[in-house]
């Protein structure tokens, strides 16, 4: 089973280009079965192994903003070509639905899968959780940042020359610990999602 990732610029028309930013960004600290490429046009797509993978590409996509992203959960036909635009199976199909759906809804992500219960579930999560990601301020960002590279809140709120009761604050308007709950929730339904 695979995690394929259909992601549309959107406003291609009217903004530069992004692509090749992103996938410079992806690829260099991603793990893969199949790199991200341009698949054409404003639109790339990848393969991964692991939902949790899938999960933090997508909120990583949302909080860089103007993206429509679709997640296909599934099989991919075997063995594997070298790209990602030589693949196909049922993954890639469920992928090619979900950017279209994404770009109808108001958070711009979707999921489509071979269990179509689970992956309607693993997208009114990863659905809330891109919520909760687009909403942050740069502030909490800083703080989720340095929290996340393993420091302490005190030590987080030093490196940022606050308080750590501001930082505690920054990390709870962030619903920060929620995010941590609910990603391994997603990751489980996106397993789920692929049968």
């Amino acid at each position: 089973m695979v995690y394929v990732l259909t992601v549309d610029q959107r406003g291609s028309r009217r903004e530069p280009d992004r692509v090749a930013d992103v996938l410079a960004q992806l690829n260099a600290d991603v793990g893969t079965v199949l790199a991200f490429e341009r698949t054409a046009g404003d639109e790339f797509q990848g393969v991964l192994g692991e939902p949790e993978a899938a999960v933090d590409v997508a909120l990583r996509l949302v909080r860089l903003g103007g993206w429509s992203i679709g997640i296909g959960a599934g099989a991919a036909q075997q063995p594997l070509p070298q790209s990602t635009r030589a693949a196909a199976g049922p993954a890639f199909l469920c992928a090619r639905r979900a950017v279209d759906a994404a770009k109808q809804r108001s958070v711009h992500l979707a999921v489509r899968g071979a269990v179509a219960a689970d992956a309607a579930d693993a997208q009114a999560v990863l659905g809330a959780l891109a919520v909760l990601v687009g909403r942050r301020s740069e502030q909490a960002w800083e703080a989720i940042e340095l929290v996340e590279d393993g420091r302490t809140q005190a030590e987080a709120a030093a490196a940022l020359g606050i308080s750590r009761q501001a930082v505690g604050q920054r990390l709870g308007a962030a619903s920060w610990e929620l995010e941590r709950e609910l990603r391994p929730t997603a990751a489980r339904l996106l397993q789920r999602a692929a049968g």
